[in-house]
């Protein structure tokens, strides 16, 4: 099992995602995971830089660590021609550290202009199709493509990457594990075993199979479940609801009926390293083989710390990076 650390684009600055970026690689952690949004879940969250921006700076800011997008939808916000060339450029700035993490998206920030919302097969055809189109144009060669959903018309790209990114697929059930199975990679948000599974006999088998483990450091139990309330209530809405919710305002009303017992079954709240642990090895015995954290709330670089403490060295092949519990780096605070 390797552990890394999620970069969340809903939470923090564009500069403070490049420091926390860089931190995580000074403390040890061998890869990061970028959210990609055009608005935050709730309007507390307060943030959402472009995250391909943010992409190009931390690759000048790291030397080694390894960054991903969880996840890019290529189907509506960006046509996939646009997202071909935008992974080749961050892929070439990283130098083979990079790898494109790609899903069926949420209509929060895919409607943006003004296209209607489709149904999850068919967002799943489009995905697809999509991936198809990024991968003809990484090889360099001109393409001209008249598809279901899209067309490219004679598009070239010209700079490229010396080793084309591996890609992997969000997957929440069986269609997108299939999609996954066919590419390099599955990403998921719950230790399902079913979705190993599907994508291990669609020719997933020996790849790369990443969950996302959300925590909320806290010296105190108790302030850790405010903070968590607080911060990240969308955690307790139902799956479904969280891809088809249109606006941060609505997530706002929705969570209103949220309780703060209901997000503390959702996240690991407090100081206390086993359950972060015992959540983890649900992930391992569920066939997983990354693990990336996401630490909510305005206590990013104590979480860090905390991970880099008391749960990396436990999953670490490496020696643990000097300095741990301390850094030259600083974040900002709320905005």
């Amino acid at each position: 099992m390797e552990i890394g650390i999620s970069l969340s684009t809903e939470e923090m600055s564009a500069r403070d995602l490049v420091r926390f970026g860089a931190m995580a690689e000074d403390q040890g952690f061998p890869f990061a995971i970028m959210s990609d949004h055009y608005h935050p879940w709730t309007t507390p969250h307060g943030q959402s830089p472009f995250a391909w921006s943010v992409l190009g700076a931390l690759a000048q800011a790291t030397d080694r660590i390894r960054v991903g997008t969880a996840v890019t939808c290529p189907i509506m916000r960006y046509h996939p021609a646009l997202v071909a060339q935008m992974s080749a450029t961050v892929a070439d700035l990283f130098d083979g550290r990079f790898f494109l993490g790609l899903g069926a998206g949420e209509n929060l920030n895919e409607h943006i202009y003004g296209e209607h919302w489709p149904q999850p097969a068919v967002r799943h055809e489009m995905l697809q199709e999509a991936i198809t189109i990024i991968r003809m144009l990484w090889t360099g060669d001109k393409v001209t493509y008249v598809g279901g959903y899209y067309t490219v018309d004679e598009a070239k790209l010209f700079s490229l990457p010396a080793q084309q990114p591996e890609i992997y697929v969000a997957a929440s059930g069986p269609q997108a594990a299939e999609i996954a199975g066919d590419n390099d990679g599955v990403i998921d948000t719950k230790p399902d075993k079913s979705v190993v599974d599907v994508f291990q006999q669609s020719g997933g088998q020996g790849k790369p199979r990443y969950g996302e483990l959300t925590i909320c450091y806290n010296e105190d139990e108790s302030r850790a479940k405010q903070i968590a309330k607080e911060w990240w209530p969308n955690s307790a809405l139902p799956g479904n609801v969280n891809w088809e919710i249109k606006t941060p305002e609505h997530f706002d009303q929705l969570v209103q009926m949220v309780t703060e017992d209901a997000v503390a079954q959702t996240i690991v709240c407090g100081p206390n390293p086993e359950p972060v642990i015992q959540e983890i090895e649900k992930y391992a015995q569920a066939g997983f083989t990354h693990v990336f954290i996401h630490q909510v709330g305005p206590e990013k670089e104590k979480g860090l710390q905390f991970l880099a403490r008391e749960i990396l060295p436990r999953y670490s092949q490496q020696p643990q990076a000097a300095g741990v519990g301390t850094s030259d780096r600083q974040l900002g605070g709320r905005s």
